[in-house]
């Protein structure tokens, strides 16, 4: 398995697709439940196999990720061949980008001296797609880059 299984919620809500799936397998509602029945490592290749191929397809289209904790926030802008990342530090203890009264102050504030920014761009070390899984995995989410597009051109990143 190249990714890892999607979740009970995850496939419920791609019911429809993953019967499709398992059409295109030969596979209609009775046998999959006797596969489920009475060949479970098979119908566990089978949502690994579904699982691997959703999340190739949602990682291939992600163009930006964020990254929100605490005291920072990580930014992604997701191209064919490298990564562009802004990191944005609050060095305020006090505050939190967490809590949304400090993040709508941040929002007005973003110049304050008490934020620094950092930005970085690397080509993807291994396959693009599994460095994107990894960051969702660790707690990105995908986004559509409006936070990227308003700090980039702050701290001159395009």
């Amino acid at each position: 398995m190249k990714y890892r299984q999607l979740t009970k919620e995850q496939f419920s809500a791609l019911h429809k697709e993953f019967a499709k799936f398992l059409a295109t397998q030969q596979i209609d509602v009775k046998e999959w439940e006797q596969i489920k029945a009475e060949k479970p490592k098979m119908a566990e290749e089978e949502l690994n196999i579904f699982s691997d191929l959703v999340w190739e397809d949602v990682l291939t289209k992600v163009a930006y990720l964020d990254h929100i904790s605490s005291n920072h926030i990580n930014l992604f802008k997701c191209s064919s061949k490298e990564i562009i990342r802004i990191l944005i530090k609050w060095n305020d203890k006090n505050k939190s980008f967490l809590k949304v009264s400090d993040f709508e102050w941040f929002q007005k504030n973003a110049l304050d001296d008490s934020f620094e920014y950092f930005k970085a761009i690397k080509t993807y070390s291994n396959e693009r797609n599994l460095e994107l899984f990894d960051l969702i995995e660790k707690g990105s989410v995908i986004s559509k880059g409006e936070l990227f597009s308003v700090i980039s051109p702050l701290i001159g990143q395009q």
